[in-house]
């Protein structure tokens, strides 16, 4: 039973939303300014009212000041989603969420020893190309992560 009056209330309340939305829409476009044909006259005291093209002494404003961001400063802007000055946990984590789907390979999200080891040891195989269960600098080179390549195309 209280299913069923809390669902009509909640019926009740999107149609009111929606009326009241739409009867605010429609007001803003019923005040929409129409534009007024310009005079003659009226064309030639705007003309008279606009200032020459020499400005003389005349100064704009300054430009605005932009701060130089440093390094460790972006690193931080880019893990503070909420931009509250803090950096939750979650969001220290969010970044490695991907990563560590790759690592749980049956997805109970719980990464076991054997799990990483799998991993890891598929990561020693690719990377010894000769097959002889050791790798030298050139073999230990290639497991190296490779830079993520920005998402434009710039300069």
């Amino acid at each position: 039973m209280n299913r069923i009056l809390i669902g009509a209330f909640a019926a009740l309340a999107l149609v009111a939303s929606g009326t009241f939305w739409w009867q605010g829409r429609a007001a803003t476009e019923r005040a929409t300014p129409v534009a007024k044909l310009a005079t003659a006259a009226s064309a030639q005291a705007v003309e008279d009212n606009l200032p020459d093209a020499d400005a003389g002494d005349a100064v704009g404003p300054a430009l605005p000041h932009v701060s130089e961001q440093t390094r460790e400063q972006r690193r931080f802007d880019r893990l503070d989603k909420d931009r509250d000055g803090r950096i939750t946990r979650n969001e220290m984590l969010a970044p490695r969420v991907k990563d560590f789907r790759k690592l749980d390979v049956d997805g109970n999200n719980l990464l076991t020893f054997e799990e990483w080891a799998m991993a890891t040891s598929n990561k020693f195989k690719k990377a010894d190309a000769d097959g002889n269960g050791a790798l030298d600098r050139a073999e230990y080179a290639t497991t190296k992560v490779a830079p993520k390549k920005p998402a434009c195309k710039c300069s």
